[in-house]
């Protein structure tokens, strides 16, 4: 599962790992996008290809086709996304990217849930692979995209038993491209997945329960 996470460095800190300035149509912004909290039901910077290019669009995080008559989805299980009603064409036609400083998870912990920042031990951004409703661009107000999720691996199964598909680097941008087969595409998110190994996690404030909350503090350990 993936219900929060942070997304607080510059553009730029997180493109230079996908792709040189040319495979680009993304303007330049020295600003830090400063989202130590983003929650569902919100817009997300969005990372796609079009025309062989990447662009990067505020899509809404939550998807609910027309004929769902119930709350939107925030995330689609890796094991059945390709095959369900409700994402094979997402799937097959609408891969993107979030990238994220790391993403927060709840755990049980007697009568309590403590929320745990999940990052990359290395401390390098992480890629979730995504899937929505194409053209990004549009604005859709109503189908927007949803965070893949697999299995949650090794240690990581400690904290929730769900996890989201983090890429590498290079196969975040494959994952990315409209001009492969079903087949490649499934090989990506099979190799291309970023193993629990890679990645640490700690306590952090409950003040990250509540989206209005915003902040470095919320991504801060505590004792």
């Amino acid at each position: 599962m993936c219900g929060r996470f942070a997304q607080a460095k510059t553009r730029e800190e997180y493109l230079a790992y996908l792709a040189e300035e040319a495979e680009r149509n993304i303007p330049y912004d020295p600003l830090p996008i400063g989202r130590y909290n983003v929650a569902p039901g919100t817009r997300v910077l969005l990372l796609s290809e079009r025309d062989k290019q990447l662009y990067l669009d505020p899509v809404l995080w939550g998807y609910a086709p027309g004929w769902w008559d119930k709350p939107p989805l925030i995330n689609a299980r890796r094991e059945t996304a390709t095959t369900s009603r409700m994402f094979k064409h997402l799937w097959h036609h609408g891969r993107a990217i979030v990238f994220a400083d790391g993403w927060f998870e709840w755990k049980q912990e007697g009568d309590m849930k403590q929320p745990y920042f999940i990052h990359r031990a290395d401390g390098k951004p992480i890629f979730m692979a995504a899937i929505g409703s194409t053209p990004f661009e549009r604005g859709d107000t109503q189908e927007g995209f949803l965070i893949v999720t697999m299995a949650a691996d090794d240690n990581l199964a400690e904290i929730h038993e769900r996890r989201p598909l983090v890429l590498t680097p290079e196969a975040a941008r494959e994952w990315m491209r409209q001009d492969i087969s079903d087949n490649e595409v499934q090989s990506i998110a099979d190799d291309g997945s970023v193993t629990a190994g890679h990645f640490t996690w700690h306590a952090v404030s409950k003040a990250v329960g509540n989206v209005k909350n915003q902040g470095q503090d919320l991504t801060a350990p505590i004792t």
